[in-house]
C-alpha cells in the first residue's frame, strides 16, 4: 500500500492478507511471509442472499465457484510486469540488503547524512538497482534451439525425474547485471582512484562539466542498466521514450536552425555529464522523492497491511452496504475508496478489491466486463486518494516547494468528484439493466468500527502531524510505528518482530520499480533542461491553438483540450509518474504561459496522468480486473472507461477559469462551495449520458444524454453565464425524461417501455 501507481512501482495489496471473521479476533487464512498477496474470494466469510438463483450463471442453472485469481496476481500488478519470489538463500541476501536500505531511509529521516541528498541517493540507488535485477526477469524471448533447453527464467529445463524447474532463480547475467550496477552506482563515493577518475565524492563533484573517461565509461554503463531496469519492470516503451529524448539531445543539432525545437546541439559527454553528475539527471528530484517519501510510504503500506487494515476496509464497506439494492457495486467502490486512503496502486489495488467483491457482483447478475469496469474505474481512485497519493503528487510538493499537506488539500474535492461519478453510474446500471439486489450477512459496521477502527488512527495522525508543521516523512514514520503497535490489538495480526522485518522487506521490494522509473526520469528531465525544449514545445502547442482563434479565453479552452488530448496519449504509453514529469516539463509551461496558476496546471497534469490508467487500449487496471473477473480485456477497458467518463473532464475546470481553482480547496469558502456543487452537477449530468438513466425517474433517450452531456460540458465553465445555460440545459434534459417516463405509462406504452429499457441497459 504505496503513494504510486502499479506501473511506478509501489504495491496496493490493502486487500491482502489474512482476515479475520468480521466481529471477531478469529483468523480466516494464516499469512504467509514474502511479497504481498491478494485476498482471495474465499476468504470473504459472508452469506450473499439473492433469491433462488442468485448464485447461478444465466442459462447454466449451475452454481458457479468463487473467482480464482491465482495467489500472486496482486505481486504480478504492482508494475506492469511481474517479478519473482526468491526463497533460500537469494531470497536471504535480497532480504538483508532490503533491510539495509530500509534501514538507511529510516536514518536519512532523523539523522540525515553530513555529504548531502546527492550522497544519500547515490547509495540508496546502490542498494536498490541491484534489487531491481534480483527480483525482475529479462524476459526476453530465446531463439527456439535454445528454448527448448532453457527455461524462460534463463534456468536450464529439468529433467522430469528431478522435479520441477527452479522458476525464481536469478541468472548469471542477472547477477553479473546486478554487481555492474553496483559498482557504475558507489563509483562516485569510492575513495579510491580508478585511473584518471575516482578519488571519492568531493572529487568527483569537482569533475561536473569535466568528466574524465572512467566518469564516462561508468556514466554509460549507468545510463544503460537503469534503460534495462526500466524494460524489466515497465515493458519497453518508457525506455524507448527515454532513448528518444537521449537522440534529440545528440541530433537536435542537426535539426533546421528555424524548427521551434532545434538546439544547438549537444555531444554525448555533456549528456553524461548532466545525466550523472548533476542535480537533474538520475540523481534528481523524481529519484528524490522515491528515496525520500515513496520508500517510507510503501514500508507503511506494508505495515498496514500485515497488520489487517486492508480486511478490515473490505469488510468495512461490505457491512456499510449489506441491505442496499446496490450492496454489490457499492461495496466495491466503497473499497476502493478506502484501500486507496493508504495506496497508491490503481492496478494491484484492482486485484485486492476485485478477488473479494466480483462474487458478490457476478451473483448480482453483473456481466464479467461491466464489474471488470466498475473495479477498474475504484482501483484507479487509489491514486488520487488522500493521504497517500501516487508518487507524481511528491513530486509536485517537491516542484512547486510546496507542503505535501498542500498538495492532499488540492486532491480532496477532485477526489471527491471521482468516486461521485463512479457511485452514480453504479446506480445508473443497477437500474436500468435489472442487477439483482443481494444481501450482504456481515456484522453491523458499527461493531466493526467499534472492533477494528484502529486501523483509521494512524491515516488520521499523518494528516494531524502534517496540520501541525511536521514534515511528511517524520509523519509517515511515526504512523508506521503507531501502525505496528496498533497491529498488537489483533491476536491474528500481531506485528512480532519477524513480521516487522518482512514488512520492511516489502515495503522496500515496493518501490524497486518506481525508483528505477524515476531514476530514468532524469534522462528526460535533464535533456530537456540542457536543450530548452519545454518552453518551445510550450509555444508550439499554444500557437496551434492561437492558429484556430485569436480569443484568450478561447485559446486556453482549446490548449487545455490539446493538452488533455496529450497527456493522455502519453500516459497510454509510459507510467503515471514518467507521465507527469513528461506532462510537466513539456505541457505545464505552455499553461502557465497563458495565466495558469502553478497549483492548477500541476494537479491538471497530474490528474490526466492518473486517469489515463482507466483509457483503452492499454488500461493496465483493466487488465487486473479482466484477470479477476475473467471477462474479455477490450470490452472490459471500454466499460472502465464509461465508469470513469463522468469525472474524466473534471480537471479542465481547474485551468480554464480562475473560479476552478475552488475544486483545489484554493479561494474562500463560497467559491468552493460554488465550484464543488457546480462541477458536481456536471458530473451527475455526464454520468447520466454515459449510462442513459435518470436516478429516480427512468431511462433517457438519446436527446436527453445529448442534452445532459451538453450540460454537463458547459457547466464545467464556472462562471455565471455557462452556468446558467447549463442548468438550463439540465432542466431540459430531466423534463425531457419525464415527458418520457409519462408517455411509457399511457396505454400500450409499457410494451414499448420495457424494449426501451431493455436496449438502455445493452
Amino acid at each position: 500500500m504505496s503513494p504510486t501507481r502499479s506501473s511506478d512501482g509501489p504495491p496496493a495489496d490493502a486487500g491482502q492478507g489474512a482476515g479475520v471473521r468480521p466481529g471477531t479476533d478469529e483468523p480466516l487464512t494464516a499469512r504467509r511471509s514474502g511479497p504481498p498477496r491478494p485476498a482471495t474470494a474465499s476468504s470473504l466469510e459472508t452469506t450473499i442472499e439473492a433469491g433462488d438463483d442468485a448464485g447461478r450463471q444465466p442459462g447454466t442453472g449451475a452454481t458457479p465457484e468463487a473467482p480464482g485469481p491465482t495467489p500472486d496476481l496482486a505481486a504480478q500488478f504492482e508494475d506492469e510486469k511481474p517479478g519473482r519470489v526468491l526463497s533460500g538463500a537469494v531470497g536471504l541476501l535480497f532480504g538483508a540488503v532490503a533491510l539495509v536500505v530500509g534501514a538507511l531511509a529510516l536514518w536519512q529521516v532523523f539523522r540525515p547524512l553530513p555529504q548531502g541528498s546527492k550522497y544519500y541517493l547515490i547509495l540508496f540507488l546502490a542498494g536498490v538497482l541491484p534489487l531491481v535485477f534480483l527480483a525482475y526477469p529479462a524476459g526476453l524471448r530465446l531463439p527456439p534451439r535454445l528454448r527448448r533447453r532453457t527455461h524462460p527464467t534463463g534456468t536450464r529445463a529439468a529433467d522430469p525425474a528431478e522435479g520441477p524447474p527452479r522458476l525464481n532463480r536469478p541468472t548469471a547475467a542477472d547477477w553479473a547485471l546486478a554487481v555492474l550496477a553496483l559498482v557504475a552506482c558507489l563509483y562516485p563515493v569510492l575513495p579510491i582512484p580508478i585511473g584518471s577518475g575516482g578519488g571519492g565524492y568531493d572529487a568527483f563533484l569537482d569533475r561536473q562539466g569535466l568528466l574524465v573517461p572512467a566518469d564516462l565509461v561508468l556514466g554509460t554503463v549507468l545510463l544503460l542498466l537503469l534503460l534495462e531496469a526500466c524494460r524489466r519492470t515497465t515493458g519497453w516503451i518508457l525506455p524507448v521514450f527515454c532513448l528518444l529524448f537521449l537522440a534529440y539531445g545528440y541530433y537536435g543539432g542537426l535539426l533546421p536552425q528555424s524548427w521551434p525545437v532545434a538546439h544547438a546541439g549537444l555531444d554525448f559527454s555533456q549528456l553524461v555529464d548532466a545525466f550523472y553528475n548533476s542535480d537533474s539527471g538520475f540523481y534528481g528530484t523524481p529519484l528524490d522523492v522515491a528515496a525520500s517519501y515513496i520508500v517510507l510510504f510503501t514500508i507503511y503500506g506494508a505495515v498496514l497491511d500485515l497488520s489487517g487494515a486492508g480486511r478490515f476496509f473490505v469488510d468495512l464497506s461490505a457491512a456499510a452496504f449489506r441491505r442496499s439494492r446496490t450492496a454489490a457495486g457499492r461495496t466495491a467502490v466503497a473499497s476502493g475508496f478506502l484501500l486507496g486512503t493508504v495506496s497508491g496502486s490503481g492496478a494491484a489495488t484492482t486485484v485486492s478489491i476485485g478477488a473479494v467483491t466480483w462474487p458478490i457482483l457476478r451473483r448480482a447478475g453483473y456481466p464479467a466486463e461491466r464489474a471488470g469496469g466498475m473495479l477498474a474505474a475504484a482501483g484507479v481512485g487509489a491514486i488520487l486518494s488522500p493521504p497517500t497519493l501516487g508518487a507524481a503528487a511528491f513530486i509536485i510538493a517537491e516542484y512547486l516547494n510546496v507542503s505535501y499537506l498542500q498538495v492532499l488539500g488540492w486532491a480532496t474535492v477532485p477526489t471527491v468528484l471521482y468516486y461521485l461519478g463512479i457511485l452514480l453510474s453504479v446506480e445508473i446500471d443497477a437500474r436500468r439493466s435489472g442487477v439483482r439486489p443481494v444481501t450482504v450477512d456481515a456484522a453491523s459496521p458499527w461493531r466493526l468500527l467499534a472492533r477494528f477502527g484502529y486501523h483509521f488512527a494512524s491515516l488520521l495522525v499523518i494528516v494531524a502531524l502534517l496540520a501541525v508543521g511536521l514534515s511528511a516523512t517524520r509523519a509517515v514514520v511515526i504512523a508506521t510505528v503507531l501502525a505496528a503497535a496498533l497491529s498488537f490489538l489483533d491476536r491474528a495480526h500481531r506485528l512480532t518482530p519477524g513480521r516487522l522485518l518482512a514488512a520492511l522487506v516489502n515495503g522496500v521490494r515496493g518501490v524497486l520499480a518506481v525508483t528505477a522509473v524515476c531514476a530514468a526520469a532524469g534522462i528526460i528531465t535533464a535533456t530537456t533542461t540542457k536543450t530548452g525544449l519545454g518552453p518551445q514545445a510550450a509555444a508550439l502547442l499554444v500557437d496551434g491553438a492561437r492558429a484556430v482563434t485569436s480569443d484568450p479565453a478561447a485559446v486556453l479552452v482549446l490548449t487545455a483540450v490539446l493538452a488533455a488530448v496529450a497527456l493522455t496519449l502519453l500516459g497510454l504509453a509510459v507510467p503515471v509518474t514518467a507521465s507527469f514529469v513528461i506532462g510537466w516539463v513539456i505541457i505545464g509551461p505552455a499553461l502557465l504561459d497563458l495565466g495558469v496558476t502553478a497549483p492548477a496546471a500541476a494537479m491538471f497534469v497530474f490528474y490526466f496522468a492518473v486517469l489515463s490508467e482507466a483509457s483503452p487500449p492499454t488500461a493496465l487496471a483493466a487488465v487486473a480486473a479482466a484477470a479477476v473477473t475473467g471477462g474479455r480485456l477490450v470490452p472490459t477497458m471500454w466499460q472502465t472507461l464509461r465508469y470513469a467518463l463522468p469525472a474524466y473532464l473534471t480537471p479542465i475546470a481547474f485551468v480554464i477559469t480562475p473560479a476552478g481553482l475552488g475544486l483545489l480547496g484554493i479561494g474562500g469558502p463560497a467559491r468552493i462551495a460554488v465550484a464543488t456543487v457546480v462541477v458536481a452537477l456536471s458530473v451527475a449530468l455526464l454520468a447520466v449520458a454515459a449510462g442513459g438513466w435518470l436516478p429516480g425517474v427512468g431511462p433517457a433517450g438519446v436527446p436527453e444524454r445529448l442534452l445532459a452531456a451538453g450540460a454537463g460540458l458547459v457547466l464545467l465553465r464556472l462562471e455565471a453565464l455557462p452556468v446558467a445555460i447549463g442548468v438550463g440545459l439540465a432542466v431540459l434534459a430531466v423534463a425531457g425524461v419525464l415527458v418520457r417516463r409519462g408517455t411509457a405509462r399511457r396505454p400500450g406504452g409499457q410494451a414499448r417501455s420495457a424494449v426501451e429499457l431493455r436496449e438502455v441497459g445493452q
